[in-house]
């Protein structure tokens, strides 16, 4: 078997980013953003689950492909580890696992199965997380929102990623829970061991964060290694790939054109009215505390 590590986090977290900075990490020249494993490279996939489950999931309602979820996550863990096996690939400190992007909360299915497998197939998560007032802006673009109807998507406790039932989305459904929601469903499982990336961590070094979030899985990197990885994946390079080349797993319809549209941070200060940071802070403050978002007195 080769083990999953869950690289998971609520909408425009940065998900990909984290990925890109892998995919560098693992690589002796630079990456693009459409070579980091798009389509497959999602727990949601839907053209995997139909190959693997030889079924047509747009014949399934969204709770009867959620109850066949946690055996295809097993059946891809038991593949890679064969696959592995006759390969010989110990140089690569991580490929002893495999890295499986989801935006999928921690949730069951009807028949009380964790959705993404349980422990006995992954090894642990990356829980990737970003203060939800700059979420919201981003978000919102993503959407094509405004910016208030991203922040009332965040807060709801249904949300969810294709969960459409009128047409067939481009992936399985992935419920969210709401920003609050889906961070609680992660830290408070126990079956997978959880390690907190902080987006802000990432922007104000990428090197040292993710080399800290790899030592907690044990794995330990050449810090010349990391330097580069972080700077074969620095923001303005992402934004030239794209002006240039699109990116792959962009919506069709975006509110700016742009999927990596300014990657700041704080720059909730100048896009919120106070009314709508107020309202996020509100929605969220619990979680925002935990993370380091909000001072802990603060209501």
């Amino acid at each position: 078997m080769k083990p999953i590590v869950w690289l998971a986090s609520f909408p425009k977290c940065g998900n990909t980013w984290a990925r890109l900075l892998l995919a560098n990490l693992a690589s002796e020249e630079p990456r693009g953003i459409n070579t980091i494993g798009t389509g497959d490279g999602i727990a949601s996939s839907r053209p995997r689950f139909d190959d693997t489950c030889l079924i047509a999931s747009g014949l399934l309602t969204h709770e009867e492909c959620d109850a066949m979820r946690p055996a295809l996550y097993r059946h891809l863990a038991e593949g890679a580890g064969r696959r592995a096996a006759a390969r010989e690939s110990a140089d690569d400190p991580l490929g002893v696992w495999q890295w499986i992007k989801t935006h999928d909360a921690w949730t069951c299915t009807t028949a009380g199965e964790p959705l993404m497998g349980g422990g006995a197939i992954a090894h642990a998560a990356v829980l990737i997380v970003r203060d939800p007032r700059d979420v919201v802006a981003s978000l919102a673009n993503h959407n094509g929102q405004t910016l208030e109807e991203a922040a009332t998507m965040m807060a709801d406790p249904d949300s969810a990623f294709a969960g459409r039932s009128d047409r067939q989305p481009l992936q399985l459904r992935q419920r969210l829970l709401g920003w609050s929601g889906y961070y609680r469903s992660w830290i408070e499982q126990d079956e997978v061991p959880v390690h907190v990336l902080r987006y802000e961590d990432l922007q104000a070094g990428a090197a040292g964060a993710l080399g800290a979030v790899l030592a907690g899985l044990g794995i330990s990197v050449d810090p010349a290694r990391l330097e580069r990885a972080a700077l074969w994946s620095a923001f303005e390079t992402v934004q030239a790939q794209e002006a240039e080349s699109g990116f792959k797993e962009a919506p069709v319809k975006l509110g700016t054109g742009r999927f990596f549209r300014s990657g700041r941070s704080g720059g909730w200060r100048e896009e919120l009215s106070d009314a709508l940071r107020a309202t996020i802070e509100r929605d969220h403050g619990e979680m925002m505390r935990r993370f380091g978002y909000l001072p802990e007195g603060r209501r």
